[in-house]
């Protein structure tokens, strides 16, 4: 009877017992609708490696009208373009020395001018990520002129998440059209289903362009030059024809299939102009795009889809969940609209083998190119909503590249491994004023790693990931310079924390990345004594000797070099860092949650929240999660902020330059995680909602 008892007790503190959730009922509730063309509502399809965003008609009919909201791309993990180094710059160019560790260290900076500045951006700019083509429809009127946006009337569109399938309905030229859409999730190939009377008279073509590369910050897909070294061929097959793109290092095809009917085409100054034969009033088609040859079988519309509906059901029916549908106050039906599409679109932009850019696979935001600081907000909420598959595919990026940190750390002087900040599938090193300053990317994958063992606790996750974390701690252990005048070991200068508003030359001991040094080092610590090795000299000597947080005035400081400045307003913006020093990280030796708290109330008060960006906000929850403070946790997460503003595809937006910002969305995710689950020395269930809210949830996993 006791055990019983006791067995009863750990389902009930898991939110277990006697809650069923119907999975398929709650993702439905929050399908997106659609009956207006929005900017800012485009939607894509996708399977974590290649991903189409699409416009009202289920294709990437009128690019440009999306330019300033959502762009449709189509983007995978592999198809990067560098332009040819004619000038073989190198990154030992553009390297500075900045007075650190008792010596002068090299930094990979950016310049005004000259070679240096040339150096410094070509390597930003290289290699990019391509936009790997558009697929569009091209209607007429029984005239034969072409049918603009204006023209086609009465939207209807609905995104089926627990399908993964788009639906689109619309009138054109006074007859129906109504088109679905997917993404096969093996293969990075979509498929599309057309019916309309309009098939009959030959009105409905689609159109197979190749955007060019812009060469700039962002990419919208929608560029196109003609005098370009880019060189299409055709070659047809039985059912469709194949398109080799030879684009300077990049080579890959696309295979158009139609569906039982041979298609003609005719060459266009941007791609192909397709038009189906005699189909009836439907057609279907796949257009698949690839590395290397495509000549296997092409699964039908109807095959295909049918597998892609499994997955996607298998998805939804694994991991984690979490039910707000119980819950009276208002609020909460916001916060499980988020959830659902932030779990759709994680699924579809971030679950390669490398890590995704800021804005995924929809378009390009800093050349394409992943920030590894972001790694943590990309990446942890795998973990926590049980996911060790896509979290293994993620951790793979380190697998392949830490040759490339080591040769970072080898430079700078340092031990083991110093990881890339703004840098891509290759671990190429990019210039920067700031990403080559910051530190806290560094025990990312300590993180990510234990994550994962608890997930699977093997040896074979101690065995793949083991030298990782070691290398990685072996870098943080040199890299702590002991300050012989203050007797204690310091972070710093030559870094900018993950607030990013400070001189690297004059900045030391941020709180946040000390906090973050002693996790890892001690997590390194545990892991060596599960794979059989002593805890080692070196990493406890650097922890007993380690500087603790700094605080004053009765707060802990942002950073120890901004002592007598706290309040002035220039660190008052971008990330308040501070918080993550207990929130995404548990109490680490040293610090006071009394005085956490005080720090967080002042924070929260005098903090300019206009300032920040999206994952600020689950960051700030996760704080107030812990200091026992469940209402303002779900007011931190629904902060009426910009930055903090959930389309209606469920994107974070930020601003124009920045109409989605992914790290949003896997913040807000691994924040709804330790709410609701808590964390390792958090007994009972759901610590940061309120006592009155009946949340109910399976499948999630603590916060360390």
């Amino acid at each position: 009877m006791r055990k019983t008892f006791t067995l009863l007790l750990a389902l009930a503190s898991l939110g277990l017992l006697g809650q069923s959730i119907d999975r398929e009922q709650l993702v439905g509730r929050h399908n997106p609708l659609l009956s207006t063309p929005d900017s800012l509502a485009s939607f894509s399809v996708g399977n974590g490696r290649f991903a189409m965003t699409v416009d009202f008609t289920g294709l990437q009919t009128f690019p440009d009208y999306y330019v300033h909201g959502v762009p449709l791309g189509t983007l995978s993990e592999w198809g990067w373009r560098a332009y040819p180094n004619t000038e073989n710059y190198k990154i030992e160019e553009t390297l500075a020395p900045v007075w650190a560790q008792g010596r002068e260290v090299p930094y990979a900076r950016q310049w005004k001018e000259g070679r240096k500045a040339e150096a410094a951006n070509f390597l930003r700019e290289n290699p990019q990520r391509v936009h790997l083509g558009q697929l569009a429809w091209f209607f007429q009127d029984k005239n034969g002129d072409e049918l603009k946006m204006k023209d086609l009337r009465m939207v209807r569109q609905k995104l089926d998440l627990w399908t993964g399938e788009l639906h689109s309905l619309f009138l054109a030229d006074g007859d129906s059209v109504s088109v679905i859409t997917f993404c096969d999730q093996k293969s990075d190939r979509v498929y599309v289903k057309v019916k309309s009377p309009l098939l009959h008279s030959r009105q409905v073509h689609v159109q197979l362009k190749f955007p060019y590369p812009t060469r700039t910050w962002a990419d919208m897909g929608n560029f196109y030059m003609q005098d370009s070294d880019d060189q299409l061929s055709l070659n047809e097959e039985e059912s469709g024809f194949v398109v080799r793109r030879v684009f300077g290092d990049l080579e890959y095809a696309t295979r158009f299939t139609s569906e039982g009917t041979v298609v003609s085409q005719k060459k266009t100054e941007k791609g192909y102009w397709i038009t189906p034969q005699s189909v009836g009033d439907e057609w279907a088609f796949s257009c698949e795009f690839r590395e290397g040859k495509s000549g296997e079988i092409v699964p039908s519309f109807s095959e295909a889809r049918r597998e892609a509906q499994s997955s996607w059901q298998q998805f939804w029916e694994s991991g984690g969940i979490i039910d707000f549908g119980h819950v009276k106050d208002m609020r909460a039906e916001e916060l499980e609209r988020r959830m659902v599409l932030s779990m759709y679109l994680t699924k579809v932009n971030c679950g390669g083998k490398t890590p995704p850019q800021e804005t995924g696979l929809t378009y390009n935001s800093w050349y394409g190119k992943p920030h590894m600081e972001m790694v943590w907000w990309h990446d942890v909420h795998w973990g926590l909503w049980n996911r060790p598959e896509i979290l293994e595919d993620q951790l793979d990026w380190y697998l392949r590249n830490w040759k490339g940190a080591k040769a970072i750390a080898k430079r700078q002087g340092f031990d083991g491994v110093r990881w890339q900040k703004m840098t891509d599938p290759w671990g190429g090193e990019t210039a920067s004023s700031v990403g080559s300053y910051l530190i806290w990317q560094q025990p990312h994958i300590i993180y990510l790693a234990e994550l994962l063992y608890r997930l699977k606790p093997e040896s074979e996750t101690l065995k793949t990931y083991g030298k990782l974390i070691e290398k990685s701690a072996d870098f943080m252990a040199s890299y702590v310079y002991f300050d012989k005048e203050l007797g204690r070991g310091i972070l710093g200068p030559g870094l900018i924390p993950a607030q990013e508003r400070y001189d690297p030359e004059k900045t030391f001991n941020p709180a946040y990345e000390l906090a973050y040094w002693r996790w890892g080092l001690e997590t390194a610590q545990q892991w060596r004594t599960r794979l059989g090795k002593k805890r080692s000299e070196v990493y406890d000597s650097v922890l007993y000797t380690l500087s603790p947080l700094p605080q004053q005035y009765g707060l802990y400081l942002s950073a120890e070099s901004i002592a007598g400045k706290q309040y002035d307003e220039e660190y008052r913006t971008d990330h308040p860092s501070v918080l993550g020093t207990f929130g995404m990280l548990p109490k680490t030796a040293g610090l006071d949650t009394r005085t956490m708290s005080d720090t967080f109330e002042w924070v929260w008060k005098a903090w300019h929240w206009e300032d920040t960006w999206g994952w600020d906000f689950p960051m700030t929850a996760m704080t107030a999660t812990r200091l026992h403070m469940p209402e303002v946790a779900v007011d931190a997460l629904l902060m009426p902020i910009k930055t903090n503003t959930y389309l209606k595809n469920g994107h974070n937006f930020q601003d124009q330059r920045l109409t989605l910002y992914l790290p949003g969305n896997g913040g807000f995710l691994a924040a709804l995680a330790l709410m609701a689950a808590g964390y390792d020395d958090f007994e009972g269930k759901n610590p940061g909602f309120p006592e009155d809210w009946d949340v109910r949830w399976e499948g999630l996993k603590k916060m360390p």
